[in-house]
């Protein structure tokens, strides 16, 4: 049981953090740079949680087991736009520093 609820927290903590990037992505400035980054980073923040999701509801431990590596791959990726972001100061620094830093944690866990 305490599983259960532990993995329903962290699912609603990856809802919260993707609702966090589309609205970090949705301040972007209209550039072609920005355009791409945007997708791609939405792309890989919003799949943490579905394949998280996925890996709650797995039929195996195997099956478990690869969903959640998917939803790190994509944490990690999600980092790795986000540096992007930072380097390159697209999008609204303060925020891409803290999603950053949530997609790290995400990793951790």
């Amino acid at each position: 049981m305490g599983t259960e609820r532990t993995g329903t927290e962290l699912e609603e903590r990856t809802i919260a953090f993707a609702i966090s990037t589309i609205e970090f992505v949705s301040l972007m400035s209209r550039g072609e740079a920005a355009s791409v980054v945007g997708k791609q980073l939405l792309r890989s923040a919003t799949s943490i949680g579905a394949n998280y999701r996925e890996a709650n509801r797995a039929e195996s431990k195997a099956d478990f087991i690869h969903k959640t590596s998917l939803a790190r791959k994509e944490a990690a990726e999600t980092d790795y736009w986000l540096q992007i972001c930072l380097r390159a100061k697209i999008g609204q620094l303060g925020i891409a520093n803290v999603l950053a830093t949530e997609a790290r944690e995400l990793l951790a866990i």
